[in-house]
């Protein structure tokens, strides 16, 4: 493999204000672009119900149009983040929110619900913008600083993944469905914009082509253990995030709670307090604590979902579980990543893509096995299955020492 001399390393921007590298508002522009982007991933669940009976569909089926999102973004992470090594950071940037521009538009429109499902599909697709942007971050930082920066930026995208939930719902109530799609894509065009304008250039840090870079992701996960590794931990955490969020509109909308599509978004509020955990679990990770902090998160959300068990009867009790399994699955995330990007400065965007392609097909596994199990068992098998997703990557952790000391073994024999 191939890789850019120092001559091509991005360039920095220059502020005294900023020791560690980037400047604070560059900081908060990529936290709200990555939250923006990635919110396009959840405006329909609050919307199910909804969509359901505008497109005379069961819920169930209503429920694939989360999971084929979701399928959208993996399949971006393999196919389009891996050229963020490979092109210019700004121009890919400006090209995919192009794209999902003109996808969301369509979904806005949309007639049928097959329709919907393939504009989806492609604004899921090119939503990777957000997974662009944070190893960009990362790049622009210093190193005794990268953790806090990351933490920064992905405190935002974790904002507006919870967020876009109570948006949508508020959105849709006062004005429609179709205009939560069509005002997102109104913000992606003004996000090109901004963006365009106030990102610094950043030169690829590969020459090889894109057949060899694609090759190069999947060999990246070959060699290194640590990334797979990482990567299943968070697809067992994002499986579990996604059952939960998927059905819980069911729960507080059905004839418990009564809630309207608002009173959910109210309800997804509470959630978002979660998203403040990124900035200290950036902190743990700087400070060397990736290992322990982890198996307290599967710890915490075992005890979340145990909680939400018996939330079926109290929204107070489903809100309580709401916030630590969010902390849970966000602190569990950042520090993957922190763990991820330290693995080959120069194949960031491609190690990155591996990480959260992976973590992304647990989530959509996770929501449609989620609606599955909700519709075949009600919510006490739903709460079963959530916690049994973190407490089998309690156990694959469990196995983190002796894996590292066999591996380290076998390099000293060989």
């Amino acid at each position: 493999m191939s890789a850019s001399t120092d001559a091509q390393s991005p360039r920095r921007p220059q502020t005294s204000e900023a020791p560690h590298g980037v400047p604070g508002w560059l900081v908060a522009l990529l936290a709200v672009a990555s939250g923006m982007t990635v919110a396009n991933l959840y405006y329909a669940q609050p919307l199910l119900s909804t969509l359901s009976g505008v497109f005379h569909t069961s819920t169930a089926t209503a429920g694939t149009l989360i999971t084929l999102t979701q399928v959208g973004y993996v399949v971006g992470m393999l196919f389009l983040v891996p050229l963020g090594d490979r092109l210019e950071k700004r121009n890919l940037i400006t090209v995919l929110l192009t794209v999902t521009t003109f996808s969301l538009l369509a979904a806005g429109l949309a007639t049928s619900f097959p329709m919907l499902l393939i504009a989806s599909l492609v604004s899921g697709a090119t939503s990777v913008v957000a997974q662009i942007l944070v190893p960009f971050a990362a790049s622009l930082a210093s190193d005794h600083a990268r953790g806090r920066i990351v933490g920064r930026v992905m405190s935002g995208l974790l904002t507006g993944i919870l967020l876009s939930r109570t948006l949508s719902s508020l959105v849709s109530n006062l004005a429609g469905w179709r205009v939560v799609f069509l005002g997102s894509a109104a913000l992606m065009a003004v996000l090109a914009v901004a963006l365009r304008t106030a990102l610094p250039q950043h030169a690829p840090t590969t020459t090889l082509t894109y057949h060899y870079v694609l090759r190069s992701t999947f060999r990246l996960v070959r060699t290194h253990p640590a990334l797979v590794r990482r990567g299943l931990y968070q697809a067992a955490m994002f499986g579990a995030f996604s059952a939960f969020w998927t059905t819980v509109s069911f729960v507080l909308t059905g004839p418990r709670f009564h809630y309207s599509s608002v009173g959910v978004g109210v309800f997804a509020l509470v959630g978002a307090a979660g998203a403040a955990v990124a900035p200290f679990a950036g902190r743990w990770a700087d400070r060397g604590l990736v290992r322990p902090m982890t198996g307290i998160a599967f710890v915490v959300a075992t005890l979340a979902f145990a909680l939400a068990g018996f939330g079926g009867h109290s929204v107070i009790l489903l809100a309580v579980a709401a916030i630590l399994i969010d902390v849970a699955v966000q602190a569990s995330l950042i520090l993957g990543q922190h763990t991820v990007y330290q693995l080959d400065p120069t194949a960031r965007a491609r190690l990155n893509s591996a990480f959260i392609a992976m973590f992304f097909a647990g989530g959509a596994a996770g929501s449609q096995l989620g609606s599955l199990v909700y519709h075949a068992g009600g919510w006490t098998a739903l709460s079963l299955l959530g916690g049994v997703l973190p407490i089998v990557a309690l156990l694959y952790w469990s196995t983190e020492r002796r894996a590292r000391t066999a591996a380290e073994q076998g390099t000293t024999h060989a």
